[in-house]
């Protein structure tokens, strides 16, 4: 491998090198605590809003850089409405589609006013952020509202038994059911991943070398089965964890093989191209803010199910985990840089170094500094690399 090479697989993965050093930073600070069964669970379930929030937010940056800071106060506000329905004893599947749709209008309420008015995106969603704010003080007039339904608690990631049942048996210690899904997840990785390459070849597209494909599936499949045993250890997998595969798998697909999501990309990278060669930039960016309303609504549902009630305060500091963990993970500042992959990455680094800072008892304030600090590094690395390039 040439230093030019080299050079390239460091900064491709570059985030990736950076969790794993943190990893093992906080492995020897806190005596090897920090991977253990129940904290990895708690690692997964405590960061579901900020995966499904990251995602979202992604396909508004590849738009141009731009930014929704309204979802907090959204995760807040459709959380509020369906604890309020839910106190009525109205069937919580019932709660959960109007929890949807309250997400969903708000995207239109903000897709309209950016993409048809041309409202900036940043004076739309601040406005947002304080209008559903104070909606969500109104529904709950201020007060904490209980969800005890447990159907809705065990669905979405809250209470005591929000795993998926041990259909097949425990077996010394070890959930099967959690061991045989990670084993067939793992097995449908690597058969996707050869179909994928097999196809590429076939129709003449430039291939990574076979070694290279051969190591990186080798580690994401040895890590994928590590993660599947020590949470088998504990009780299994999180109910939490079955949504965040759910955004992952889906939005990765539709970043990657549909016309929408390289057309996000593409008004990104330049936006009067893009219109230039036929490309609707203002649905686009409806599209982008539409799906921002979908997904901060499912963070609200499984928000207020992870903490069993629904409270005015909720969201806070949501729209900027969800910003960080985009940025971290490698999407551009400028737009049209980006992946769902790398967003995954900037959310564990963030979850990890709260998780690990909190384990050694470090004062909340600071976490925020040092997640500050990385925020403005990967930026930096964003700028820089863009200087080298022109």
């Amino acid at each position: 491998m040439n230093s030019g090479n080299i050079a390239a697989f460091f900064k491709k993965y570059t985030m990736v090198i950076v969790l794993v050093a943190v990893l093992i930073l906080f492995y020897y600070t806190t005596n090897g605590s920090i991977l253990f069964p129940q904290n990895i669970n708690n690692l997964i379930s405590q960061n579901a809003y900020v995966v499904v929030l990251a995602v979202g937010m992604l396909m508004c940056i590849l738009t141009g850089g731009n930014i929704d800071l309204s979802v907090g106060s959204v995760v807040c506000f459709a959380g509020a409405i369906g604890g309020v329905v839910m106190d009525k004893h109205i069937n919580p599947w019932v709660a959960v589609l109007i929890m949807i749709a309250i997400g969903i209008l708000v995207g239109i309420w903000h897709g309209f006013w950016i993409a048809y008015i041309n409202v900036p995106p940043f004076i739309a969603t601040l406005s947002g952020m304080y209008i559903f704010r104070g909606l969500s003080n109104v529904v709950l007039q201020g007060m904490t509202v209980t969800i005890s339904n447990e159907s809705y608690l065990k669905a979405f990631g809250g209470g005591a038994d929000c795993y998926i049942p041990d259909f097949i048996g425990s077996g010394d210690g070890l959930n099967i059911t959690c061991m045989l899904a990670g084993g067939l997840g793992v097995i449908a990785f690597i058969v996707i991943t050869i179909m994928g390459r097999i196809n590429s070849q076939k129709r003449g597209y430039e291939t990574t070398p076979l070694l290279g494909t051969i190591v990186k599936v080798g580690i994401i499949s040895a890590v994928a089965m590590w993660v599947t045993y020590k949470l088998s250890q504990y009780k299994g997998i999180p109910t939490a964890l079955i949504w965040i595969l759910i955004v992952v798998l889906v939005y990765g697909y539709v970043t990657q093989k549909t016309k929408i999501g390289r057309y996000h990309y593409a008004v990104g990278g330049n936006k009067k191209a893009s219109q230039l060669s036929g490309i609707n930039v203002k649905n686009i960016f409806f599209f982008a803010y539409v799906n921002m309303g979908l997904l901060a609504a499912l963070a609200g549902i499984l928000t207020i199910a992870r903490q069993s009630n629904a409270q005015p305060t909720f969201g806070q500091g949501y729209e900027m985990d969800a910003i960080g963990a985009c940025f971290i993970g490698g999407a551009s500042a400028y737009g049209g840089i980006g992946t769902v992959p790398g967003v995954i990455i900037g959310a564990l680094l963030m979850g990890v170094i709260n998780q690990g800072m909190s384990i050694m008892g470090i004062d909340a304030n600071y976490q925020k500094v040092v997640k500050g600090l990385v925020l403005l590094i990967a930026v930096i690395f964003d700028v820089m690399s863009k200087k080298q390039k022109k």
